[in-house]
């Protein structure tokens, strides 16, 4: 009789556990959302514009520039969509928050930069500390 107890309530707690969750997503919410794009530029760098493009599975809803910072963009509507933003960057800083679809697929959305200006707009050459990162 215990064994069947036992085996009862294992069952039942396999049973909750599979009906909890999110649909899938280990660690997050499904469903749309907004994702914050927060730039990590090489320790003393003072940049004033930066070009890139994010790209993911499913189009962007919405986009807003961070604070200070005045952005151009493509139409939004295809699977990666190019920005650029002109103003002061800031290493950790969050330069742009995006809409998207869904926020289970987190992890299929990622940034490129292509180009970064200096303070006299100047390009610079893009060594290595540049990166873009995608968060909730």
């Amino acid at each position: 009789m215990k064994r069947l107890l036992g085996l009862t309530l294992l069952v039942a707690l396999i049973a909750t556990g599979m009906s909890c969750g999110d649909n899938g997503s280990p660690g997050g919410p499904s469903g749309p959302g907004d994702l914050q794009v927060r730039l990590t530029a090489p320790i003393g760098a003072l940049d004033s514009a930066i070009e890139f493009t994010i790209a993911g599975p499913a189009p962007l809803t919405r986009v807003t520039a961070g604070a200070g910072l005045r952005l151009f963009q493509e139409p939004l509507g295809g699977s990666s969509t190019n920005f650029a933003l002109i103003g002061p960057l800031t290493n950790g800083a969050v330069i742009l928050t995006i809409g998207v679809q869904d926020l289970a697929v987190l992890s299929q959305y990622h940034g490129t930069i292509t180009g970064v200006a200096m303070p006299n707009y100047q390009l610079r050459t893009l060594t290595g500390g540049y990166a873009l990162a995608l968060t909730r």
